[in-house]
């Protein structure tokens, strides 16, 4: 899933990036296939080259490395409205299928609290703005869900109508990628449909992990595509990315 990640970002100049798994792709394609790509992150920070992953976007690290240090107001208002970026990677707890997320709320059932979850950030924003979207989460009944629990970030509304209504000048979302494989909209429906799955998986896991009908597209031999394996490079980078964390995440073992 993260060197899938890392991969969509080939031929990106500048990215906006999420925490967490976003970065991870971000920082390993800046070490692999892309290393004059331009990270920038939501605290301000313009063409970070972070020495390990940083814990927050107000990681230190990302000042210290970065080529300028902006406020947030001129982030947003300069450079990312004013579509001076190409790429937004973002992270999701639940997806809808046309690629709306959800990172507020999800409910738990009767008689039980709502999860709060850390809320939207610059997330509707980056979606709305950047040239084009990527999301990248773990693939499971709980996180790609018919309905979302609450609207948080607008992927394609309910259609390939809904973002230009809105005047929203970004692509929106052209591909999540996730540990099964990887969803793209169709160009007509902007519903997402399976493109890929990653070798050893089939589209019927991937299919029982939605919670929608899911659609398929299938090579000229009607085959489902995969994608390429994680080559013994990638695997060497994304490694040595994650052991810089120290501590406990140091200790745990990767498996391609």
């Amino acid at each position: 899933m993260e060197i899938n990640a890392a991969r969509a970002l080939a031929g990106a100049r500048t990215c906006f990036v999420g925490i967490g798994l976003p970065s991870t792709a971000a920082n390993l394609a800046r070490r692999t296939i892309e290393p004059d790509l331009v990270l920038l992150y939501e605290s301000g920070t313009i063409g970070s080259r972070p020495s390990r992953l940083p814990l927050s976007i107000g990681d230190g690290e990302l000042a210290d490395t970065a080529d300028a240090v902006v406020s947030v107001p001129e982030m947003f208002n300069y450079w990312l409205q004013g579509g001076r970026i190409d790429v937004g990677f973002l992270g999701a707890a639940q997806v809808d299928r046309f690629a709306n997320v959800n990172t507020t709320v999800v409910a738990r059932g009767p008689n039980r609290p709502e999860a709060r979850l850390p809320g939207a950030g610059g997330a509707p924003e980056i979606a709305a703005n950047c040239g084009r979207v990527l999301l990248v989460l773990r693939h499971t009944p709980r996180n790609f869900v018919r309905r979302l629990d609450f609207v948080t970030t607008l992927g394609h509304g309910a259609g390939p109508h809904d973002r230009a209504a809105l005047r929203m000048p970004g692509r929106g979302p052209v591909a999540v990628i996730t540990d099964l494989g990887i969803l793209r909209p169709d160009p007509e429906t902007a519903e997402l449909v399976l493109t890929e799955v990653h070798p050893g998986v089939t589209a019927d896991q991937v299919r029982a992990a939605t919670g929608w009908q899911l659609r398929t597209a299938t090579s000229p031999a009607g085959a489902m595509p995969t994608t390429e394996p994680p080559s013994t490079a990638e695997l060497t980078a994304l490694r040595a990315l994650k052991a810089t964390r120290g501590g406990r995440d140091a200790l745990v073992t990767e498996h391609p």
